[in-house]
């Protein structure tokens, strides 16, 4: 127990690190508010009148989940740039010479970014509304959606977190994080449905484990139909953070050792 309290007590100083960076730092934030406004618009606004999804009377509707899910799976980018740069810049020698949890620097930082995605979901929501979205569901369904969605965000920090150790620099790994996430996220039910899609490509949308994610956000916030999209969605949230945070800690030790 004393090493548990240790190891949680050493997150919390790490996380509230982290966030005290955001008043210093404050393009951080671009990440988290305007780019996801930015694609909030293009899609309502410039391919929307383009695209009719049979079910739905308003795109925004269909849209903003896809949406919500894409921007909350990148969130832990920060994540992945900061730990490149304290790698680089020899912060994470500093902290070996310290009486602390050596878990601790990864978890501090994940922990944080579930404050930042709370932020960043808070401002979706708030866009999407003014765009024409509205949910559908009582607020239980929705509060559950709130709590996937920020496990979601906590399992893809630590995604970042092994991004951003195995990365060379902060360049890299905000280049790995792009080119391996955001085909994932766009080859799936978050903007079109997988049903007008080419063979190959249509089987591959629906076994993406983001069209599971983003049809469980709909089926919390909208009501639509959910067959086993919200269980799954849990599952992979599960085993997305138990192996990349094992992974991301094993590398962690490798390097600092």
């Amino acid at each position: 127990m004393n090493s548990l309290r240790w190891t949680l007590s050493d997150t919390m100083v790490l996380a509230g690190r982290q966030l005290r960076r955001i008043p210093r730092q404050p393009d951080l934030l671009i990440g988290y508010t305007v780019q996801p406004v930015m694609f909030v618009l293009l899609f309502r606004y410039v391919f929307g009148g383009a695209i009719a999804v049979p079910g739905f009377d308003n795109y925004a509707d269909f849209l903003m989940p896809g949406i919500i899910v894409q921007s909350i799976a990148f969130g832990g980018f920060v994540t992945a740039l900061a730990i490149s740069d304290d790698m680089k810049k020899g912060l994470i020698d500093r902290f070996r010479s310290l009486p602390m949890s050596r878990m601790a620097v990864l978890s501090g930082r994940s922990f944080a970014d579930i404050a930042l995605n709370a932020l960043q979901l808070a401002v979706l929501i708030g866009v999407g509304v003014l765009v024409g979205f509205s949910f559908g569901t009582d607020v239980v369904r929705v509060l559950a959606g709130v709590v996937m969605l920020l496990a979601l965000g906590f399992a893809f920090s630590w995604v970042f977190c092994l991004i951003g150790l195995s990365a060379g620099s902060a360049e890299t790994s905000n280049a790995i994080g792009f080119t391996v996430i955001f085909p994932l996220t766009f080859a799936s039910g978050a903007f079109v449905p997988p049903s007008t899609m080419p063979d190959g490509l249509r089987q591959f949308a629906e076994a993406n484990p983001f069209t599971t994610f983003v049809d469980a956000t709909r089926h919390l916030f909208l009501g639509t139909p959910a067959n086993s999209d919200v269980w799954m969605s849990w599952v992979w949230i599960v085993g997305i953070t138990v192996l990349a945070a094992f992974f991301a800690v094993r590398r962690y030790r490798s390097l600092t050792s």
